[in-house]
């Protein structure tokens, strides 16, 4: 008969299981991290006259061909109209003195808040893109960036994060009082879903890639400012819930403008 003993038996052996998978995971996001952050950077501008005359703006990852960067769009917006004359930058390296990169923008996806960068120099470690719509809620994956900026030294920081939610980029208002033009076509046509993460990300975080904890896949991007203000503008503050744009509209944005993904 099933007794008290053999029920306490069960018990050890289910803790010890879930120990060891525990573990498993946790080396397996030692490794994955060590190999992805050579291709995180930070996105900055640049003005020699200005002190300091790097600003931080927010994180991107390379893909591709070790030349090409993605972030948000917002991260960059106020260098994208040409008015401003501040250099964009890629910043990349780790410490106090990370080696800076002269960048151009080569195409704006502003829908889905996502930008494709080139910087010069030699190319650098590339992060692939997996298959963003097998991604289901539960999953457990980890992003990647600088959530403070270059405050204590350019170091990225990796935080963990369950996908608690697929969602819509933007919900309906409860009541036609809520109701304006811009959100009617915001309903019109921004029919997608982003990823609510239990993870948390600050404004720094913006662009950073959110990845498989095994392999290192891209999945997502972390965005801390474009999708709280269409999903969270009925609300009087901000929610703290982290999302992120899926990975397959950056596919999208590589193919129109004829770059290839790593394979």
């Amino acid at each position: 008969m099933f007794n008290l003993a053999m029920l306490s038996i069960l018990r050890s052996f289910l803790a010890s299981l879930l120990l060891l998978l525990s573990a498993s995971c946790q080396a397996d996001l030692i490794e994955t991290i060590g190999r992805i952050k050579p291709a995180i950077v930070g996105i900055g501008s640049f003005h020699k006259l200005r002190s300091p005359p790097v600003n931080f703006l927010g994180t991107g990852f390379v893909i591709g061909d070790g030349q090409h960067v993605i972030t948000n769009v917002h991260v960059i917006s106020d260098l994208s109209d040409g008015k401003n004359k501040d250099a964009l930058i890629i910043m990349t390296g780790k410490g106090n003195k990370p080696e800076l990169r002269n960048t151009t923008i080569v195409a704006q996806d502003k829908e889905h808040d996502l930008a494709l960068l080139r910087f010069e120099g030699t190319a650098l470690p590339v992060m692939k893109l997996g298959n963003a719509s097998k991604i289901k809620e539960g999953a457990l994956l980890a992003f990647t960036g600088f959530p403070i900026g270059m405050v204590l030294g350019f170091y990225p920081v990796t935080h963990r994060a369950t996908i608690s939610s697929i969602t819509p980029v933007i919900l309906p208002a409860q009541n036609t009082r809520q109701l304006d033009a811009t959100k009617i076509r915001q309903l019109q046509r921004s029919a997608y879903t982003v990823f609510q993460l239990d993870g948390t990300a600050y404004p720094g975080n913006s662009g950073s890639p959110l990845y498989d904890v095994d392999t290192g896949e891209v999945y997502g991007v972390v965005n801390m400012v474009f999708v709280k203000d269409k999903k969270e503008s009925i609300l009087s503050d901000p929610s703290g819930i982290s999302y992120a744009i899926p990975g397959n509209y950056i596919m999208d944005l590589l193919k129109q403008n004829g770059q290839m993904t790593s394979d």
